[in-house]
C-alpha cells in the first residue's frame, strides 16, 4: 500500500447544508451535479466514461478505486461525462498487465474533479434516507463561500443531456461474416459494449444521432431498431418519444436498454417516475417472469418505468427487480419490441442476461411473423 499526500483540501457540499470534509485528487476547482452513489467492486473506469453518468458526482461505495489502473481498452465511450468523482481512498501504484496509467492521472487528463477521504459509508447512509440530492465537491474556501454555492446547488439541474452526449453523424460497423442483419442503433448515450455485442451476434450496425426521423431510418431500411442507454429524464425527451411512434408504426424489431427502455413505454402510454436513489452498481437481482428465473444484472439508472401503467392491451412486464419489485422488462409482442432497464451488455458486471442479444437476433431473423 502506497503513502498518500494529502496535499490539498476539498470539500462536498449538500443542497440540505451538510459538508464533508476530503482532500483533492485530479483536478482542482469546483464542480456541481446531482449527488449518486454505485456500488459497483469494479468497473470504475466504465463508469467514468458511461455516457449516462452525464451531469452527475458519482461516489463509489467500494473503498478502494482504481488498484488495476486504466487503459485504452475500458472505455464506454471517447471521454469521461461526470461531473466529479468521489472515493475513499484511490490507489496510487495500481498492479495489473494491462494498465497504462492511475486513476488520478485520468482524472487530470479528463479535467474531473474529484476528492477521497470522506466517509463514503455516511454519505450513502444520507442519500438512501433522504433520497439522490445535488451538491459539489470544492477545493475553494467552502465556508467562506457556503450561500453563493448553496444558491448554484439547489439551481442546478441538468438540461438536454442527450443531446449533449449523442453522436452528431451517424457511423457505420460492419463484421467479417457480413450478415443481413442490420441494426439502427440510436445514440441516446450509448456504451460501447452494446455495440460491441451487437457485432458479436454478427449484425451490420450503423449508430444514428438521437435525433434521427422515421425518414432517417427508413433510407436506412434497418432490420432492428436498437434503443441505447443514456442520461436524464426520460419524460424530458418529447421530440425523442413522438419519433419513437413513429419507429413503431415502420413495424421492424425494436430492442431497447435503459433509457430506450423508458422511452419506448413513454411512446406507448406508460408512465415513468423518479426514484429515490436508483439503482447503480452490478449486483442488482432481476427476475425473469417468463423463465421464473433470476439473473444477476448490471445497473444505472434514477428513473423506472411503473409497471402498473403499462396498458395491457399493448405490453407486458417480464422482469421486476426483486429487491423493491420495480419494472425491469417490457414486452410488446404485437410490435416485435422488447426493452429490459438493466444493461445485459454488462459492461462492467454480469453477463447472465447477454442472451438477449440472441433473442433480438433471432426476432430480426424471424422478421415480422416473429413473437415473443
Amino acid at each position: 500500500m502506497s503513502y498518500f499526500k494529502r496535499d490539498k483540501r476539498a470539500y462536498i457540499l449538500l443542497a440540505d447544508g451538510t459538508i464533508f470534509k476530503g482532500y483533492n485528487f485530479g483536478c482542482e476547482g469546483t464542480t456541481i451535479g446531482e449527488i449518486v452513489f454505485t456500488t459497483g467492486m469494479t468497473g470504475y473506469q466504465e463508469v467514468l466514461t458511461d455516457p449516462s453518468y452525464y451531469g452527475q458526482i458519482v461516489m463509489q461505495t467500494y473503498p478502494l478505486i482504481g488498484n488495476y489502473g486504466v487503459n485504452g481498452d475500458d472505455m464506454e465511450s471517447e471521454k469521461s461525462w461526470v461531473a466529479g468523482y468521489i472515493v475513499k481512498e484511490w490507489c496510487e501504484e495500481p498492479s495489473n498487465f494491462r494498465k497504462a496509467g492511475t486513476i488520478n492521472e485520468f482524472l487530470t487528463a479528463q479535467g474531473k474533479i474529484g476528492i477521497w477521504d470522506i466517509d463514503t459509508r455516511a454519505l450513502t447512509r444520507r442519500i438512501r434516507e433522504h433520497g439522490t440530492m445535488n451538491g459539489c465537491i470544492t477545493t475553494e474556501d467552502v465556508y467562506a463561500n457556503k450561500a453563493a454555492l448553496l444558491k448554484k446547488i439547489q439551481d442546478y439541474k441538468v438540461v438536454n443531456p442527450v443531446q449533449k452526449v449523442t453522436s452528431l453523424e451517424k457511423g457505420w460497423y460492419y463484421t467479417r461474416e457480413n450478415r443481413a442483419n442490420h441494426v439502427a442503433l440510436m445514440d441516446y448515450g450509448y456504451k460501447h459494449n452494446i455495440l460491441h455485442k451487437l457485432l458479436e451476434q454478427g449484425c451490420n450496425v450503423t449508430v444514428m444521432p438521437a435525433n434521427a426521423t422515421i425518414d432517417d431510418i427508413k433510407r436506412l431500411n434497418p432490420d432492428g431498431i436498437m434503443l441505447s442507454n443514456g442520461p436524464g429524464n426520460p419524460e424530458d425527451n418529447v421530440e425523442i418519444i413522438n419519433n419513437l411512434k413513429d419507429f413503431i408504426a415502420y413495424g421492424k424489431p425494436i430492442f431497447g436498454i435503459c433509457l430506450g427502455h423508458q422511452l419506448l413505454a413513454l411512446a406507448l402510454g406508460a408512465k415513468t417516475k423518479k426514484m429515490p436513489f436508483g439503482h447503480r452498481g452490478l449486483n442488482q437481482p432481476v427476475k425473469d417472469l417468463e423463465q421464473n428465473r433470476v439473473y444477476i444484472t448490471s445497473q444505472n439508472h434514477g428513473y423506472a418505468v411503473v409497471g402498473d401503467s403499462v396498458p395491457k392491451e399493448v405490453g407486458k412486464v417480464t422482469h421486476i427487480n426483486m429487491n423493491d419489485q420495480t419494472c425491469e422488462g417490457i414486452a410488446y409482442p404485437d410490435y416485435h419490441a422488447f426493452t429490459v432497464q438493466f444493461h445485459p451488455e454488462a459492461s462492467a458486471g454480469p453477463g447472465d442476461t447477454g442472451y438477449l442479444f440472441k433473442k433480438f437476433t433471432d426476432l430480426m431473423e424471424r422478421g415480422q411473423q416473429g413473437c415473443l
